[in-house]
């Protein structure tokens, strides 16, 4: 019998258990708004204790859902999104309620400066000692949109303390990836917008359901919070539900508009004459074809060595199924180094062990892409339930029509374009444009630069024009953008601007703990050569027992922790 087998099944919850959990909610939703926030932070303590108790049930049961072996460093990974990234962002959380009790606002850890186009910056990574620490010369800020000055920034974060409404019930429709979207989307509508929650978990990570009510019983015992579970059926009852006042979703674009629009051609009509048939406020994070854009430069070899191991583990890690997986990388035509640095990713893919495809869907949408390109190379063994890494490489950018510009693969599946160009500001400038204008969704998106390249007078500024040009929610540089999910600190969600009829990556953000109401983009930047090696690289030696350990030092952070990982941290 598989790990996976073993798994506790849970069943769908009844209608009539529905509308009861909806009507309790109701019945709170006013309370949970005059709950004042030192009661809060009282709240906080207690869920940080709950998800550290519950730890290693939760790592359990998502490893055996997966079939991984708990003394792989790949288990890491489940430790790494599961319970940690819930303990800092409560961490962080807590934190921005103590500066609301003391100041009235979030405290912005780095302080801000203002862009040429008049733009707010806010520095919010490192947000303490300990992010210096741990996260080694990385930053990260967070760009508002037009309008915000450093003098009005302050008003614009913690609106739901510094303006109360009545309260209301919002659905989260949970995501069936990562084990952590779903409680922390519930934790940002309770504790950032002031809402009462009803979490439906997705069929695939349910079973995740009794130990998320055990770790956050602190809101379920007030009343705050009810975990369901079902599939479309039950989603449907909810999101129409008259008692469900707003909705949460993290999935699909094709989910999203059959919650807004219906399925079928019948809705498909609905959406372009933009006639919902659920017009209830919306937020949603729907993917993104990720693009890794490489800028030319004079690479080492432990350089070229470095980021191919960075850019291969952006697909492999969770098995290639995250929004944040690399997707689509942009190369320079004409760089003498473009061969040598694919050949590096290919070896580190062949280096990587398949995984098991647990997400629903995933071999039929592989084969739809081996089907299309059946010249894509294979890295590994397909087996019954386990799927190679596949690379397409030289795709043409002219063709609009490319499956892999348009279609999120959700799979192990990445792709490889070449871009003609003049110099490195031309190239900068024609890869962004066919990442704004071909690649389906605005989420995330990385840049790769060597350090001399980026001190070059002619070739910095292109960077720093491409960081500002590209229409994302997170850029990262030299970091996977996928850190910006982790980092709590920082917004989560689309580029604004995306209307229901073209809803692309989603609208809205979570995470966010400095509650921010109008940000635009994230923008975190890593060295090139980071030391130690990150601990999401799929190379990494000692990663699940370093990833055990900062669990335990979220729940009780200390330097003495800090130092105390160092040494397995080095020997990755």
């Amino acid at each position: 019998m598989s790990a996976r087998a073993e798994t506790v099944a849970v069943h769908h919850t009844h209608r009539t258990a529905l509308d009861v959990a909806v009507a309790e909610l109701q019945g709170r939703r006013a309370a949970w708004v005059a709950v004042p926030v030192s009661a809060r932070i009282g709240i906080l303590d207690e869920l940080t204790e709950g998800v550290f108790r519950n730890a290693d049930r939760w790592i359990a049961a998502c490893l055996a859902e997966e079939d991984l072996d708990p003394r792989m460093p790949a288990s890491a990974e489940e430790t790494l999104v599961g319970p940690y990234l819930t303990l800092r962002n409560l961490r962080l959380l807590r934190r921005s309620l103590v500066d609301i009790d003391r100041y009235g606002a979030p405290r912005i850890p780095g302080g801000t400066r203002t862009l040429p186009d008049g733009r707010v910056v806010a520095r919010v990574m490192p947000a303490d000692r300990f992010d210096r620490l741990m996260y080694s010369r990385a930053t990260a800020e967070v760009w508002m949109q037009p309008g915000v000055t450093r003098e009005s920034l302050p008003s614009t974060q913690a609106l739901a303390y510094r303006s109360p409404d009545a309260g209301g019930v919002s659905l989260v429709l949970g995501a069936g990836n990562v084990s952590s979207i779903a409680p922390l989307d519930a934790v940002y509508k309770l504790f950032v917008h002031n809402r009462v929650v009803i979490l439906k978990t997705h069929p695939t990570l349910a079973f995740m359901g009794p130990i998320l009510e055990e770790a956050f019983a602190a809101l379920i015992a007030g009343g705050f919070l009810r975990i369901v579970h079902g599939g479309a059926v039950e989603g449907a009852h909810l999101v129409h539900h008259p008692g469900v006042d707003e909705v949460h979703v993290t999935g699909s674009d094709s989910t999203y508009e059959a919650i807004v629009f219906g399925g079928g051609a019948d809705g498909l009509g609905r959406k372009q004459r933009d006639e919902p048939i659920m017009s209830k406020p919306f937020s949603a994070e729907l993917g993104n074809l990720t693009p890794i854009i490489v800028v030319p430069g004079r690479w080492s070899e432990a350089g070229i060595g470095v980021q191919a191991d960075n850019v291969a583990s952006m697909l492999t890690n969770n098995a290639g199924f995250n929004c944040t997986a690399a997707r689509m990388i942009i190369t320079p035509a004409g760089w003498r180094l473009r061969q040598p640095f694919l050949a590096a990713v290919r070896a580190r893919l062949a280096a990587t062990p398949v995984r098991s495809a647990f997400y629903p869907g995933a071999e039929q949408r592989f084969d739809s892409f081996l089907g299309a390109h059946p010249e894509a190379e294979l890295y590994g063994e397909r087996s019954d339930g386990a799927l190679p890494w596949a690379l397409i490489s030289d795709l043409d950018p002219a063709r609009r029509d490319e499956m892999c510009f348009t279609t999120e693969a959700f799979c192990s599946v990445t792709g490889e374009v070449p871009i003609q160009s003049e110099n490195v500001p031309d190239y900068l400038e024609r890869a962004v444009a066919f990442a704004n204008e071909s690649l389906w969704g605005t989420l995330n998106a990385t840049i790769i630069v060597d350090p001399r390249a980026a001190l070059d007078p002619k070739t910095g500024p292109a960077v720093e024009r491409a960081v500002a040009d590209l229409r994302y929610g997170t850029v990262g540089v030299n970091h996977w953008s996928g850190i910006g999910y982790a980092l709590g600190v920082t917004p989560w969600g689309a580029f604004p601007g995306h209307y229901r009829t073209d809803i692309g990556s989603g609208v809205g953000v979570v995470h966010n703990t400095l509650m921010f109401s109008r940000s635009e983009k994230t923008v975190v930047r890593g060295p090139f050569r980071p030391r130690p090696k990150p601990i999401w690289f799929a190379s990494h030696r000692t990663a699940h027992r370093v990833a055990r350990q900062m669990v335990a030092f979220e729940r009780s952070p200390s330097l003495w922790r800090v130092v105390g990982m160092l040494p397995r941290a080095m020997r990755g």
